[in-house]
């Protein structure tokens, strides 16, 4: 083999390590306390040498529990996990309201009226449902371009306006023992705020409140069950098994109706055109094949046409 033959073999295998290795599917990764969602995603492709990753859903800096990471072609169906459901825990406590509506700010408003356990019961009523929620001054909303958090560290903070959230579940855990702090779980969908939760208990309740601690127990299909922590992550990439913690890619879609389709429907899929089967479904579909997703794609006047297509 020349001289020039070997460089430029070289050079191949060098660009090969920086794009990273075809690993498809979700890592569920039980995040801990202090590191930013992005933070997160960075690891995992560090330690996985994944080509491509993104995560479903950004967890506060304090927050830990369940962020959904999708590598390789996981990505396409991100947007599905992000508008699932979610399921909550945390630790609210009583006094004080913070800037950025948990212990990571700074206190501006103090009270020293503690809500009996009634009142909270009477308060929880008012949040059940689909409810008008102002996201926290501190958040990944962007506005003009920018992040409200970046405006709000740059001393422009912005009032973000009011939007409709969806509560399913609004509970309370404890037993009161202690009158400064209370436990809820919450179900919510896509957009909500627990920060904002507490902070308008709070008001309504006319004591002030903030987050103190919080855990994300549930996203869509992905339970805190099946999380995985960075630690564990490494130990199993050093036993050179990954498999054990990586999900398919079709875990994302366990919601919509699964279509088989033979091998040359799905060639025609991959390439962007329709197929027409005998199909009474109607409506968004994971195409199947051999046991492997295809395409998102919807059912429509008895022809299948792909939405997403998966390079798997």
């Amino acid at each position: 083999m020349s001289p020039a033959t070997l460089a430029k073999n070289r050079v191949t295998t060098m660009a090969a390590k920086r794009r990273g290795r075809p690993i498809n599917g979700w890592i569920v990764l039980d995040k801990p306390s202090g590191l930013t969602s992005a933070r997160a995603v960075e690891q995992v492709k560090r330690l996985t040498g994944a080509a491509k990753a993104g995560h479903a859903g950004t967890l506060d800096p304090l927050a830990t529990g369940v962020l959904p990471i999708a590598l390789g072609e996981a990505t396409k169906v991100v947007a599905r996990i992000v508008d699932a459901r979610k399921r909550y825990r945390f630790t609210l406590r009583w006094g004080e309201e913070r800037d950025t509506d948990d212990a990571d700010g700074r206190p501006v408003e103090a009270s020293e009226r503690r809500p009996s356990r009634a009142e909270v019961a009477a308060a929880l009523q008012g949040f059940i449902g689909e409810i008008w929620q102002r996201p926290p001054t501190y958040s990944a909303i962007k506005v003009a371009g920018e992040r409200a958090y970046e405006l709000a560290r740059a001393g422009r903070p912005v009032e973000l306006p009011a939007r409709p959230v969806e509560i399913s579940s609004f509970e309370r855990l404890d037993d009161a023992a202690d009158p400064d702090r209370a436990e809820f779980a919450v179900a919510c969908g896509k957009g909500a705020y627990v920060r904002s939760l507490a902070r308008d208990l709070g008001r309504v309740l006319g004591c002030f409140a903030h987050v103190e601690s919080l855990r994300r127990t549930l996203v869509g299909p992905f339970g805190e069950e099946t999380a995985i922590s960075l630690d564990k992550l490494a130990e199993l990439l050093h036993k050179v098994a990954l498999d054990d913690a990586l999900h398919p890619v079709e875990a994302a879609l366990a919601d919509i109706p699964a279509l088989v389709v033979t091998g040359s429907e799905a060639a025609r899929l991959r390439s962007g055109q329709a197929v027409r089967v005998p199909s009474t479904k109607q409506g968004t579909v994971c195409a199947m094949a051999e046991g492997r997703p295809v395409a998102l794609a919807r059912i429509e006047g008895g022809e299948v046409r792909p939405v997403r297509v998966f390079n798997l």
